[in-house]
Parts: structure tokens; C-alpha cells; sequence
């Protein structure tokens, strides 16, 4: 079963943007960029550098340089559970 977005921001999860730059397999004096978005936990981080290992184990390419940011979209203190709501005309 998969977790929704709204549960994992619940949970604590943010949303982790990542910037990998990285070497062309060809032509290795040559720089590319590929970016990367996923709910992730502060501060280990453990889904981006699970990606990092698949990257170094997987894809030709090698990194040059990896930069990211990490941030919480909604806390538990900010979600209000709405049990109905009223249509005025």
C-alpha cells in the first residue's frame, strides 16, 4: 500500500530537491545537471542518499557535484480535519 503525500508531510517528511551534476559518459569533460524531488526525511535524508548509492552503482555518468534543499510543506499543528462544510447560494 502506498503512503499518500498528504500522510508522509504528516509524518514529519518534506520535500527534498536535489541538483546532481555530473559528468557526460562521452565526453567527460563536459557538465550536465539532472534534478531530483522526493518526500524525504530530515536531517539523514535516507531516500537521497539511497538515489546517490543507485546513481554510483548504476548509471554511467559520474558525479561531479550534488547540491539540495530540503523543506516541510505542513506540520501536524497546521492540518485541520474538515468534517463538513456549508455552500452558501
Amino acid at each position: 500500500m502506498e503512503i499518500s503525500e498528504t500522510e508522509l508531510m504528516l509524518k514529519g517528511y518534506g520535500l527534498t530537491t536535489a541538483e546532481f551534476i555530473y559528468h557526460m559518459p562521452d565526453h567527460p569533460h563536459v557538465l550536465n545537471t539532472f534534478l531530483w524531488q522526493e518526500y524525504d526525511l530530515a536531517p539523514d535524508h535516507d531516500r537521497m542518499f539511497q538515489f546517490i548509492e543507485f546513481w554510483q552503482r548504476e548509471i554511467e555518468g559520474p558525479l561531479h557535484s550534488v547540491r539540495f534543499t530540503h523543506r516541510k510543506m505542513i506540520g501536524a499543528g497546521e492540518w485541520r480535519h474538515v468534517k463538513g462544510e456549508f455552500k452558501i447560494h
